[in-house]
């Protein structure tokens, strides 16, 4: 099934199919949550299909989707890191370019779906540049990545571009009531949830299902509760290192820059956490503008830092002591 923000998107890329251009490589981009994923999916299962829906999706019947459903479609590669949390390496990818030497098993495309892209460290990039720069008989290359920005120009320059973007916020609730069958009392969790997730479909139904909002207003509390000395920036950043850090380096920022925000008066729906206006409204009479705007760039560091190995207990102390020490000023 096409996603509803996927429609425009699944338009242009039937129109490769029906025209019978299909593209060497495929880049598709975007914010996490978006469905990038299951966007790639449908096309190499439409490509790979014997007998296209009308509607051009997968018929879900024939050889070849029941070898993609059972994952064992010779002509239908993924490639992602190894383990969560690292990179495609070298050798990932040279055994990639060993396969691709021979031709595609079945009469149709092969294709070979590389997420996330911005994940090969050097020596894989360098390698997989000359899939692009060699390209093979019938092959489509779909590159998957939410940071663009790190793929080399010379891998970009070789691929088609088909950003996604987050639709509106409206059409995301309703898709998410009608998925979640929700009734119009819960639309409000919804909207919080939708704005925890910058607008990303995907992500605020994850939310919604594994109660991270629940999870983002206990950490919010102990983050008001520092603000007010009642806890030890020690004691919570114990607590927080056994918690996902990137949404919760996330939310941290998105406090600080609400915080800011209430400076000059926005309105609620301005706001990222629309939820906590009145808590943060308080908070922001009671701070200075330009410590804010140095927590703020703590955070823009400590986000990069996320990727090293760096100690998340003690990453969580240096932002939680400054933020202790910004509330003693005052």
């Amino acid at each position: 099934m096409i996603l509803p923000w996927h429609r425009q998107h699944w338009e242009h890329l039937r129109g490769y199919i029906a025209q019978q251009r299909i593209p060497q490589a495929l880049l598709i981009t975007g914010n996490k949550g978006l469905g990038k994923r299951q966007l790639a999916n449908r096309f190499a299962e439409a490509l790979l299909c014997a007998a296209p829906q009308n509607d051009g999706t997968a018929c879900g019947h024939c050889n070849s989707c029941v070898l993609i459903s059972a994952e064992t479609h010779p002509d239908f590669i993924q490639l992602q890191p190894e383990e969560p949390g690292k990179g495609i390496t070298i050798g990932q990818v040279r055994a990639l370019i060993t396969r691709l030497t021979l031709k595609p098993q079945f009469e149709s495309h092969r294709v070979v779906i590389i997420n996330p892209a911005d994940k090969m460290n050097n020596a894989a990039t360098n390698a997989f540049l000359k899939c692009l720069e060699e390209p093979t008989e019938r092959t489509l290359l779909i590159l998957i990545s939410e940071k663009p920005a790190r793929l080399p120009a010379t891998i970009i320059s070789r691929c088609q571009k088909l950003p996604v973007a987050a639709p509106d916020k409206e059409t995301v609730i309703d898709w998410l009531a009608k998925t979640l069958q929700c009734n119009a009392d819960t639309h409000q969790t919804l909207r919080n949830n939708v704005a925890l997730a910058q607008g990303a479909p995907l992500l605020a139904l994850d939310y919604a299902n594994d109660e991270t909002l629940t999870l983002r207003n206990e950490c919010f509390n102990a983050w008001v509760a520092l603000a007010k000395r009642l806890k030890s920036p020690v004691v919570i950043a114990e607590d927080w290192q056994k918690l996902p850090a990137s949404p919760l380096m996330f939310w941290m920022t998105s406090w600080v820059i609400d915080l800011i925000k209430c400076f000059y008066h926005p309105t609620v729906a301005n706001l990222y956490n629309p939820d906590l206006n009145k808590q943060l409204q308080e908070m922001s009479q009671q701070l200075e503008l330009k410590g804010l705007y140095k927590l703020y760039d703590l955070l823009l560091i400590s986000r990069q830092r996320l990727d090293t190995q760096i100690n998340k207990q003690l990453l969580f102390e240096e932002i939680l002591i400054h933020w202790y020490e910004l509330n003693r000023s005052q």
